[in-house]
């Protein structure tokens, strides 16, 4: 019987994951591990992490950090990127299977056996996905009170808007506690942070429940340290 587990930022955190597909007793070639985006940067372990997905046959959808990194590779290849970047860091030592993988990231992913739509940052409420800004899909957090949406934190949380199906499952807006929306479930807990790597893990076929009842099916690991700074931590006078 597949299970599907469906894991949050990890942002180079190998170790932490490791330790979440253990907790589950992930079956590799059984069970199906699917990735909020936001896989590498800021954590410790880029390379492991990528080789740990692709021997899993992971699938992951885009985060603003892939995205970035494909944004830059083209000014690595001329001699351009901008020197000392986190990202352009990072590019200097991806190969080519690396590239490969963050090429093939979809903007979101459907799993119709349960009700569910992967995306990194989320989706506008009202608009179909396919219409949706890609920038949306990878980085907005809230909207407005004129119906816009944002990265930043001012507004209202998009989820508390959205009304399904499909429920959709997301990372990129880091908590301390996962988001328990009606009809979105965020699972980035800020395990690159010193938080919590959190998944959702759904039986073969369990539809996703909505909003409180959503709990019952979390799983999370501690991150073993914190390895970069909160956005929160570095605004601080």
């Amino acid at each position: 019987m597949t299970r599907t587990l469906v894991v949050g930022d990890v942002h180079a955190c190998a170790r932490e994951l490791s330790a979440l597909l253990a907790t589950v007793a992930f079956i590799p070639g059984v069970d199906r591990l699917v990735l909020s985006g936001d896989v590498v940067v800021r954590g410790p372990e880029p390379r492991e992490t990528f080789d740990l997905m692709r021997r899993l046959g992971a699938i992951c959808v885009r985060g603003n950090h892939e995205n970035k990194l494909l944004s830059i590779r083209p000014g690595l290849r001329a001699g351009g990127a901008r020197a000392g970047s986190e990202h352009e860091r990072l590019a200097r030592t991806l190969r080519d299977e690396d590239w490969q993988t963050i090429e093939a990231m979809p903007l979101w992913l459907d799993l119709p056996d349960h009700g569910v739509r992967v995306v990194h940052g989320g989706v506008v409420p009202g608009l179909d996905v396919e219409r949706t800004p890609p920038e949306a899909l990878m980085t907005m957090r809230t909207i407005d009170a004129r119906g816009r949406w944002s990265d930043k934190q001012g507004g209202d949380p998009w989820g508390a808007l959205y009304v399904g199906p499909p429920h959709v499952v997301f990372g990129h807006n880091a908590r301390a506690e996962v988001q328990l929306h009606p009809w979105a479930t965020g699972i980035d807990t800020g395990c690159v942070y010193g938080g919590r790597l959190t998944a959702v893990l759904l039986g073969a076929g369990q539809m996703m429940p909505r909003g409180e009842a959503a709990r019952a099916l979390l799983v999370s690991v501690p991150s073993a340290r914190r390895y970069y700074q909160s956005p929160d931590e570095r605004q601080r006078p």
